[in-house]
């Protein structure tokens, strides 16, 4: 068909492009591939049909928020990333400590944001077999923990990392397939007449809380806060832009596709809706999409336990190690696994993350009081919408 050929096209087209030497070797994009990756990664297979079911028409607007929420955030860190690392400006007693504490917020948030992960993982790893269930996707998502927990206590992760690069080409070009497929179906939905605007699910506060809930689908970005140790400031700053640039346009053409294509039982709520959705479009794309969920959810667990680990080692200064910090990581998502479904643990990681990027636009803030009152304020106002997400946001339904 047609259209196959065109995802195909899409896909090893973006595929030789991120081999491109030039671009692969160029140092930006370097900093560049880890936000990027972190920002579309796991967030992207759920977003779509969540927008879809709950804001129905409205959902490109409710995208376009949340990636404005994140920029304003991301702008926030750079900031920071601008007084710390450049060593412009006096941090105070109370800014020391109140980046402590965005640290401990931190590395909770990496605690379940690897249940996310993983429990993502285990929903796509049965849902084309005949196990396909959520006690499936459970059983599943228990035996990865255990792989990483092993991997981590005996070896570390160095070997499991190695995937990372390859996974992200994985995963950009399989989205650069499924958005070609897209376009190509919404083309012809276009010329006859069969578009479908959905009047929203959810409207009032209870669409503003889902919204606070899904903060967690378009985080990522503040990972070039942390690479510190390969690539200066300056560099960590465009990175961080470029990356919720495109990452922008992705979600953005995506959204703007998907809202308009799919009737309300074509596109029932579920975490692994995206693949029923996408097998109406064409029947290359749900193997496709399970390939790049298995590779992206599996190196961002790996990432992100790696990154909790080392982090509460630091902070405790070596009082907790880091193999005892991966047991307790483990022991947490096992228990958000079997306690909550994949939406409500969404809920809780988009809450930490919330509080996070609260305690570093407060950082902004105090820093900001030293040349502009007017930019002082208007990240205190931003560390106030992060707290109102992390007290208010809530899981879809």
């Amino acid at each position: 068909m047609l259209i196959d050929a065109l995802i195909l096209a899409a896909g090893l087209g973006t595929a030789g492009l991120l081999l491109w030497p030039r671009l692969a070797r160029a140092r930006l994009w370097g900093a560049t591939v880890t936000p990027l990756a972190s920002i579309i990664g796991s967030g992207f297979l759920v977003l779509g049909p969540v927008l879809e079911h709950s804001y129905g028409v409205y959902a490109p607007f409710v995208m376009a928020l949340l990636c404005l929420a994140a920029y304003a955030f991301g702008g926030a860190i750079r900031f920071n990333i601008t007084r710390r690392m450049d060593g412009k400006g006096h941090r105070s007693a109370a800014e020391e400590r109140l980046e402590t504490l965005a640290s401990w917020a931190l590395a909770f948030a990496y605690v379940i944001s690897v249940a996310y992960y993983l429990n993502l993982f285990g929903a796509f790893a049965v849902s084309l077999t005949p196990f396909a269930s959520a006690l499936g996707g459970r059983i599943v998502t228990t035996a990865v923990f255990g792989v990483i927990l092993a991997t981590g206590w005996l070896h570390g992760f160095r070997a499991l990392e190695r995937m990372e690069q390859i996974s992200v080409g994985i995963k950009l070009a399989i989205i650069a397939a499924m958005l070609a497929g897209l376009a190509f179906y919404f083309g012809g939905k276009l010329s006859d007449g069969g578009l479908v605007f959905d009047p929203p699910t959810l409207t009032g506060w209870p669409a503003v809380q889902l919204a606070f809930g899904l903060i967690v689908t378009v985080q990522g970005f503040e990972t070039a806060r942390y690479l510190g140790a390969e690539y200066d400031a300056p560099t960590r700053r465009q990175a961080m832009r470029i990356a919720q640039w495109l990452s922008t346009a992705i979600y953005l053409a995506y959204i703007g596709l998907i809202a308009y294509l799919f009737t309300p039982d074509e596109a029932q709520l579920s975490e692994t809706a995206i693949i029923d959705m996408m097998r109406i479009v064409a029947p290359v794309l749900p193997g496709l999409l399970v390939a790049a969920a298995l590779a992206a959810q599996f190196s961002a667990a790996v990432a992100d336990t790696g990154g909790a680990g080392g982090l509460v080692s630091e902070l405790t200064r070596g009082r907790i190690p880091t193999r005892s910090a991966y047991l307790v990581l483990v022991a947490a998502g096992l228990a958000l696994t079997w306690a909550a479904d994949i939406f409500a643990i969404i809920a809780y990681a988009s809450r930490a993350f919330a509080l996070y990027y609260a305690i570093q636009a407060l950082i902004a803030a105090a820093g900001a009081r030293e040349t502009s009152r007017p930019q002082a304020l208007a990240y205190a106002a931003l560390a106030g919408l992060g707290a109102m997400m992390a007290i208010f946001g809530t899981s879809a339904e």
